[in-house]
């Protein structure tokens, strides 16, 4: 259940609370998205980031579909199905997608890379938005995640010919729980991560949670977003079908696969948002729900999931413990004007 996870009232954080102070907060542009970094000890800001930019410059030369040296890449093009010795990094992000995949019977699966490229994605996004037309094809299903070979003992890896992995689904939801957890670790203090909307936090939360601002993207002007929230611990994550979609051969795709069509997912809803016990989670249920449609409502209320649901028209739909709508904020942080703490010493 996620009820301690994103409050309305945050009298009561999940986590001791962090003594109140000054919030910093460090932006830096990295896998592709925007990446924040917020501490509740100002003078461990400067570290906090440097030691995000690391994890994420590990991230990307594991994981990346769009790097021809990632370590992914490479165990594609050469493994020819054979087990292949990895990484502990790259080990650990395969297991989360497809430990993912099984728990949410195969809607969130790593072997949609084919459908991903077929579609157009198989470059950086912002190259994506400038191709007018493509090939036609024939949408074929996701492979499976079954199809990845893993031993544990031999931290092997046996990526079949014909299957490309896209770790897209996973791997910045991954990242944000890992980099939190790693850098509050060891700075000691209370910090938060959000990779372009997927937001883990780890440590000692400020008083009344770290207040996260709801929005189609990243980038939305923080006196614009949709609404804020508090969490106190784990994750919370987006999923949407507007912000990065793209025009092939006269219709609009995006980037978020129905594994079992290969195709785009029907854009029954613009926007999901979901909290959980780990950003992972959080990605995992936000992605599966745009996949599902007008399943979702029920699969995630019988989950226990909380979750906001937008519709393409822009009804909204809450699921589960999910705090009602006001204007702009939240109730308990209505005295925070920016979804992210932004009082830079």
């Amino acid at each position: 259940m996620t009820d301690t996870l994103i409050e309305r009232d945050v009298d009561r954080p999940a986590v001791p609370a962090a003594p109140e102070g000054i919030i910093a907060t460090r932006t830096m542009r990295a896998i592709g998205t925007t990446a924040v970094v917020a501490v509740t000890d100002a003078g461990q800001a400067d570290a906090a980031l440097a030691l995000l930019a690391a994890d994420l410059r590990a991230i990307d030369e594991a994981c990346s579909r769009f790097r021809a040296d990632s370590e992914l890449r490479v165990v594609e093009q050469t493994g020819a199905g054979r087990p292949v010795p990895v990484s502990p990094l790259l080990y650990e992000a395969l297991e989360t997608a497809c430990s993912i995949a099984v728990q949410t019977a195969g809607i969130v699966d790593p072997t949609i890379g084919s459908a991903l490229i077929e579609l157009g994605y198989d470059r950086d996004f912002d190259e994506v938005r400038t191709i007018e037309s493509a090939p036609e094809y024939e949408a074929q299903a996701a492979p499976g995640w079954w199809q990845i070979g893993m031993d544990p003992q031999l931290r092997t890896v046996a990526i079949p010919d014909g299957v490309h992995v896209d770790l897209g689904s996973t791997a910045k939801a991954f990242a944000a729980d890992r980099a939190a957890r790693r850098i509050a670790d060891a700075l000691g203090c209370g910090v938060l991560v959000n990779l372009g909307g997927d937001v883990a936090v780890s440590g000692g939360a400020p008083v009344g949670g770290w207040a996260v601002g709801i929005a189609a993207e990243c980038t939305t002007a923080l006196d614009a977003v949709d609404q804020v929230v508090a969490i106190s611990a784990g994750g919370l994550a987006s999923s949407g079908t507007t912000a990065r979609s793209w025009v092939r051969n006269g219709r609009t795709v995006h980037h978020i696969i129905d594994p079992w069509t290969g195709e785009a997912a029907p854009a029954v809803w613009s926007l999901v948002t979901t909290a959980a016990h780990s950003c992972v989670e959080a990605n995992a249920w936000s992605t599966a729900a745009v996949v599902l449609g007008e399943d979702a409502i029920g699969d995630l209320g019988a989950r226990g999931i909380a979750a906001r649901l937008v519709r393409a028209d822009g009804t909204i739909v809450h699921v589960g413990d999910w705090p009602g709508e006001t204007p702009r904020f939240a109730a308990g942080t209505a005295d925070r004007s920016d979804p992210i703490p932004r009082k830079v010493q």
